[in-house]
């Protein structure tokens, strides 16, 4: 063979190589958008009802909770009234609906179906994050401590906690933490629960049965606020925003594994079936990171345990950097928010 023939075959696998590459199916794909119109300023974090199908989406800036008929694809009520909701959790089994608010620091519950208010149960400072424990039957709520945005202090000294709340919005137990804590995340097979605590740049892990912190885990980024947990292959992956980071820790060695240029994010979740990351991010704009900036998702395959890759990018809309991922449906919701003519709207992705 000439070398003249071997440049030429070379080239003809290069040329169908990138063929296939810009064939290649997408990994999520735009099934629908659901508009929510007079709905302004920050979107924060969705709940959501499996078996009623129905979505719920925390409008911070407008002090409501939009909720949303996926079967119909609209919007069917708003709660309004709300001091800052920034999450929500449906618990099927009593049919109540928990709503933390930052702004006063209540915990609202509400009628499952009559979206009638039952209970306030209040905090001492900015309920945020809201979970599950099966295994007890009770939500988890994070608040107070002290708090940075940006890398400006929102809220003076103190220190935050997780509080265990019954159906009845009953306090029954508490874990300290030493400031105000984040995302965090549950074991299942286990009784850890993993907090970001970005004021002091690390992880901190708990017990849930002895109520007490058991370790704390370093962060070398800044902003540890998103995270999300592969307890199959015992990983815990945060997501930085200076510099904009996904990392991936080994929760039986409490080590850092990976780190990769990742978006500035305010939630990711982990794709077991598929063995993915997805990072909802936004580009700061003008250098404000506080604007509303260009929304877009993130997908990274996991390889194996200790190494992922990015394979897929996609544009969402503006401040797009929250949303709740269904493993059941196999569907991603993301939250983009008013600006200009661009109303706040739903993008619901399937996954491929």
């Amino acid at each position: 063979m000439t070398n003249r023939v071997a440049t030429l075959l070379l080239l003809q696998v290069f040329l169908l190589s990138l063929c296939a590459m810009s064939q290649a199916p997408p990994v999520l794909v735009l099934q629908t958008r659901i508009a929510m119109a007079n709905v302004n300023g920050r979107m924060d974090h969705l709940g959501v009802d499996v078996k009623g199908q129905r979505l719920f989406a925390a409008a911070f800036d407008n002090h409501t909770l939009e909720v949303i008929d996926l079967k119909a694809g609209r919007r069917v009520h708003t709660i309004a009234d709300l001091n800052q909701p920034q999450s929500a959790f449906y618990d099927a089994s009593s049919n109540r609906l928990f709503v933390p608010c930052g702004g006063d620091g209540a915990v609202k519950i509400f009628d499952g179906t009559t979206l009638q208010l039952l209970q306030t149960v209040k905090l001492s400072s900015d309920a945020d994050n809201i979970r599950y424990d099966a295994r007890s039957k009770r939500v988890l709520v994070g608040y107070g401590g002290e708090k940075f945005l940006f890398g400006k202090v929102v809220r003076g000294q103190g220190d935050g906690a997780l509080t265990f709340l019954d159906s009845t919005g009953k306090k029954t137990g508490e874990i300290a933490v030493d400031a105000h804590p984040e995302s965090f995340q549950l074991e299942k097979s286990g009784t850890r629960v993993f907090v970001n605590v970005p004021d002091r740049h690390e992880i901190q892990v708990a017990d849930l049965v002895k109520g007490s912190v058991l370790a704390h885990w370093p962060v070398t980024c800044e902003d540890n606020f998103p995270m999300t947990l592969d307890e199959a292959h015992h990983r815990l992956f945060v997501e930085c925003r200076m510099p904009a980071s996904l990392v991936v820790f080994n929760t039986e060695s409490g080590k850092t594994v990976a780190s990769l240029e990742g978006p500035s994010s305010d939630d990711i979740f982990y794709d077991a079936s598929k063995g993915r990351v997805y990072v909802l991010g936004q580009a700061t704009e003008g250098g404000d990171r506080r604007a509303a900036g260009r929304g877009f998702i993130d997908v990274f395959q996991q390889k194996d345990a200790d190494h992922y890759s990015k394979i897929a990018s996609y544009p969402t809309g503006p401040g797009a950097w929250t949303g709740f991922f269904v493993p059941e449906w196999g569907k991603l919701f993301v939250s983009a928010r008013h600006q200009g003519e661009q109303t706040a709207e739903i993008l619901v992705y399937g996954t491929k």
